[in-house]
């Protein structure tokens, strides 16, 4: 019987990688053997860190991630890897196939086809685990929906943060300003396509109006984005975004309360303030547009995608640990980690 390594939470700030036998694919499944895993550092930061709600489900929506988030779990959505071996049921056309997963991070697992992602054709294994990270950009951009000639301010550049900045480049804006902690983000967020970059460690709404104003547009932000996982960031994103802005949240806070201050000029400025997540799709779009779509426009937005500048370390699993003290203790160093597997 073939083992595997796989990374599992045991509490707050602790994981353990442990070895466990892995059964021949049933008849209708397959063996893969994962070459890459993708390390969110959002939510699977919340995990890591004891802060994301133990009674809710993973993914409620994806078979490998049906359980809670109670500790011990094992998590993680971003895999890839081949198919070594197939079940009796299952076409020969999938042995040796290149193959995605939303899967937690082990070295090998059995799934059904369906719940697997062929790579296309010149996309890397690491490449393609950033697929997740793209399809959530896809979705914030298509919940934005942003117009010709708009202003947009994105809160945090991190990883989703930058490649939303990367497909928000590609749109007609009037300007797109971003913000972040971290220069080595700030300097990314430049290489993306962000018009101005700005510190978010300072006066944020002072420094954005004074930014718009020289940018011709001196009544806030038109769409405002934020998705820096922080959740003070979030009253500064409603003050900045103009009367009948639009302000998409797409952090998830876990545990963690936002306060904010509503009792000003909000109450008058109609500001449309909403949830975007990658598990629905808006539902005036569902007419027209459903997950599949989504993913193809992900893989094709991908191709496009200078992917290798956001990949900052590449660890073993065996080392699994390391990469979640990098991004918890010095997120400044790190932007998208990857861990791999012999």
């Amino acid at each position: 019987m073939p083992s595997a390594r796989s990374v599992y939470f045991t509490g707050a700030r602790e994981l353990d990688i442990r070895v466990e036998g892995v059964s021949e694919p049933g008849q209708d499944e397959v063996l893969v053997r994962t070459e890459v895993s993708a390390v969110s550092p959002g939510t699977e930061l919340l995990v890591y860190r004891g802060d994301a709600p133990t009674e809710l489900a993973a993914d409620e929506t994806i078979s490998a991630l049906s359980e809670t988030l109670e500790f011990p779990l094992k998590y993680g959505y971003a895999t890839a890897g081949t198919v070594v071996a197939i079940g009796e049921n299952v076409s020969h056309e999938w042995m040796g196939e290149s193959v995605f997963a939303f899967h937690p991070h082990t070295s090998r697992f059995l799934a059904s086809p369906t719940d697997l992602i062929r790579i296309p054709g010149g996309i890397s294994p690491a490449d393609a685990v950033l697929l997740p990270t793209v399809e959530t950009a896809v979705n914030f951009v298509l919940d934005g929906a942003p117009k010709i000639g708009e202003q947009a301010v994105v809160f945090g550049q991190g990883l989703v943060g930058l490649v939303t900045t990367a497909l928000l480049a590609d749109c007609p804006l009037a300007n797109l300003v971003t913000l972040d902690c971290y220069a080595k983000r700030r300097e990314l967020a430049r290489e993306m396509g962000a018009d101005c970059c700005l510190d978010a460690s300072g006066n944020v709404r002072e420094e954005i109006e004074t930014v718009l104003s020289q940018m011709g547009t001196p009544n806030g932000s038109d769409l405002t984005y934020e998705l820096s996982g922080n959740p003070a960031a979030l009253d500064d994103a409603v003050a900045v975004t103009g009367y009948d802005g639009r302000l998409l949240v797409g952090s998830w806070y876990g545990e963690k309360r936002a306060e904010l201050n509503l009792g000003g000029s909000f109450h008058r400025s109609r500001i449309n303030i909403e949830s975007t997540q990658v598990s629905t799709l808006d539902p005036e779009l569902r007419g027209r547009w459903d997950t599949e779509r989504r993913i193809t426009v992900a893989w094709q937005r991908l191709e496009h995608l200078n992917s290798s500048s956001l990949v900052s370390h590449r660890i073993p699993i065996e080392d699994a640990h390391e990469a979640y003290q990098l991004l918890d203790e010095r997120p400044d160093e790190a932007v998208g980690v990857l861990l791999t597997y012999d």
